[in-house]
């Protein structure tokens, strides 16, 4: 079982919320995680159909997503599974692609606790 360091960058947190109020993040904050959780579905559905090219615009959409709310590694790894996928590595893409689905997974549950400790 791996276990994956979550960090996140509050001062992006910080940012929207100071940009858009309180109401405004906290509504741009649940839509990416909502948004979130549907496309780190939806890569493990593709690569489970072998659709390695919309596999790669999924994996590509994450990385705005998460940069906006401070889910650093996320956005680095799901760079990870488009450049594996460019390589034709398929070995790399599936190691990378379940890296990016257990750090999604713990990455949205800590952006989910952060809010709470902000509201």
């Amino acid at each position: 079982m791996h276990n994956e360091s979550v960090r996140l960058d509050p001062e992006k947190l910080t940012d929207l919320y100071a940009q858009l109020g309180q109401a405004g993040a906290e509504d741009v904050v649940c839509r990416a995680i909502e948004e979130l959780a549907v496309r780190l579905s939806h890569c493990e559905r593709l690569w489970r159909q072998n659709d390695l090219e919309n596999l790669r615009k999924s994996a590509r959409s994450l990385i705005a997503i998460s940069d906006q709310v401070g889910m650093d590694a996320m956005a680095r790894i799901a760079g990870d599974v488009t450049a594996a996928i460019d390589g034709e590595d398929q070995v790399a893409t599936a190691a990378t692609l379940f890296r990016l689905l257990r750090v999604g997974e713990r990455s949205l549950t800590a952006v989910w606790e952060q809010q709470d400790l902000s509201v």
